[in-house]
Order: structure tokens, then sequence, then C-alpha cells
């Protein structure tokens, strides 16, 4: 994601019907049923090959914490309720494939950010990358990106 930084790119709107940003119910952490929210955004930008989404908690103690790494998604695709078939996930810092919903220690709310990615260039990524194997393949391919971030604080 260092990469956008750098480069002009289309500005895509995140949103969930599931949270509108403030606090990310129960329902989505450890603390709950751990799914994943659902996700909606708007149209990529002309040229998108790939869509890749990133949930990431920067205020972890191991910085940046990855909780949920998605690449491969076609790009005439608006919103996730559930991933397509065939689409690939990454291994996030819990250590397994797939979605891991905040789990922060006691203390002060982290922040969770969903950030969607539109990419010029299909990955070829399988199953099972990390979010730096992810983070080198999409260097220079990032041609749109918008975010949503929600809180969490466990009691």
């Amino acid at each position: 994601m260092n990469d956008t930084d750098k480069q002009d790119f289309s500005r895509l709107t995140v949103s969930s019907p599931d949270f509108s940003g403030g606090s990310l119910p129960r329902e989505f952490t450890c603390d709950g049923a751990n799914r994943l929210p659902r996700l909606e955004w708007s149209a990529p930008p002309s040229g998108t090959r790939e869509l890749a989404i990133e949930m990431i908690d920067p205020d972890a103690p191991r910085r940046p914490f990855t909780h949920w790494l998605a690449y491969g998604i076609p790009p005439s695709v608006s919103n996730l309720a559930t991933l397509p078939d065939g689409v690939p996930e990454g291994v996030n810092d819990f250590g397994r494939g797939g979605y891991g919903g905040p789990c922060p220690p006691r203390g002060p709310a982290h922040h969770y950010h969903f950030v969607v990615l539109a990419l010029d260039t299909q990955l070829g990524l399988a199953s099972g990358a990390t979010r730096s194997d992810l983070e080198s393949r999409i260097s220079g391919h990032v041609i749109g990106k918008g975010e949503l971030v929600a809180t969490y604080q466990r009691a």
C-alpha cells in the first residue's frame, strides 16, 4: 500500500450496510461470531483488471496487523457478503487464511482499515499469500483506492 501514497489514483467510496464507520459491531469480532462484515464500493476506474482488499489494524503492538487479505476479485464485483467462488484469500497475522476479526487487548480502541484497491493488472496470486507478497505484487499497479475505517474496543 505504500506506493499508493506516491502516485495519483482514483478514489473509491467504501461503505458497509453492517456499520457506518465508528464502532464495529461485536458480531464481526473475536468476541462475537467473528464474521466478515458486508462491504460495498463505488465503480473502479476504467482499466481495472482486478480488485484486492486488505483489512489492517495499525494500532496493534505488531504494526500493522493484517486481519484479512482477498485478491483476484473481478472488477465487476462491487460488494461482498461472501467472496465469489475461486477468489483467493491470503494468510492473516493470526497465521491462518481468511478473515480474522478484531481481537485487540483491553485498553484504547483500535482502528480497522478496510482498504479496497483497484489494480491495472491481474496478480495471479494463489491462496495463502502474505501481505508482503501482495504488496510487492501491487506496487506500481494501484489505479484506485478507497477505505472504510471502524474502531473496536474490548470492555
